[in-house]
């Protein structure tokens, strides 16, 4: 029986480590085109292959080049299935706060993309509490907006939305990624959603 030698080893290894670095990656959260590593090149040299593994998990791989990033979501269970796998990758609930500043933060991101200009939309903590300050209740005092915004924020961060910039703690970069999660059709109906949001804070 032949035995592999010992180059095709060492290219089999290679491949397989190719492969698991972009797919490790994506279990983790979403993969980012500008993270200065190698994985973003091998998940784009393996994206089929990623594709077809994840989709036996009953996930599907979404990659946007143009954009920069790539991740994983759960498949859309088909109404015939009757034998629906386990989520793994779990809903996110979010509260009013943290869903308002994700909205305001996509529609920014979209005025942003229609100046055209700078690719990156960068915004210091108190620019963010600005875009909120007409949605929350009259009666918080600006202390209480301040920190209030600022655990939305860190929430923001937490889910991949928000990154702050290095050596500026109050600097923070909106992640292209807020684009999938929010999506046009939302965004459409985002003067319906604010005239819900506005009701919201009047009444809390």
């Amino acid at each position: 029986m032949n035995q592999p030698s010992p180059e095709s080893r060492e290219s089999r290894e290679s491949h397989d480590r190719r492969l698991s670095l972009p797919l490790i990656a994506l279990f983790k959260g979403v993969v980012y085109s500008d993270q200065g590593n190698e994985t973003w090149q091998n998940l784009l040299d393996f994206q089929n292959a990623i594709a077809d593994y994840v989709a036996t998990l009953g996930l599907e791989l979404i990659v946007d080049e143009a954009e920069g990033y790539a991740f994983l979501r759960q498949r859309p269970g088909e109404e015939d299935d009757q034998a629906e796998l386990p989520r793994l990758m779990a809903r996110r609930q979010l509260g009013y706060p943290v869903s308002l500043l994700l909205a305001l933060l996509r529609k920014k991101l979209a005025e942003h993309d229609a100046g055209g200009g700078d690719l990156r939309l960068v915004l210091s903590r108190a620019e963010i509490a600005d875009l909120v300050r007409l949605f929350l209740p009259d009666s918080a005092n600006e202390a209480k907006l301040i920190d209030r915004v600022g655990m939305d924020i860190n929430k923001a961060a937490e889910m991949g939305f928000l990154r702050k910039l290095k050596g500026q703690d109050d600097q923070y970069e909106v992640r292209r990624i807020l684009k999938a999660y929010v999506d046009a059709q939302w965004l459409s109906e985002f003067d319906a959603r604010l005239g819900e949001y506005a009701e919201h804070a009047a009444n809390d």
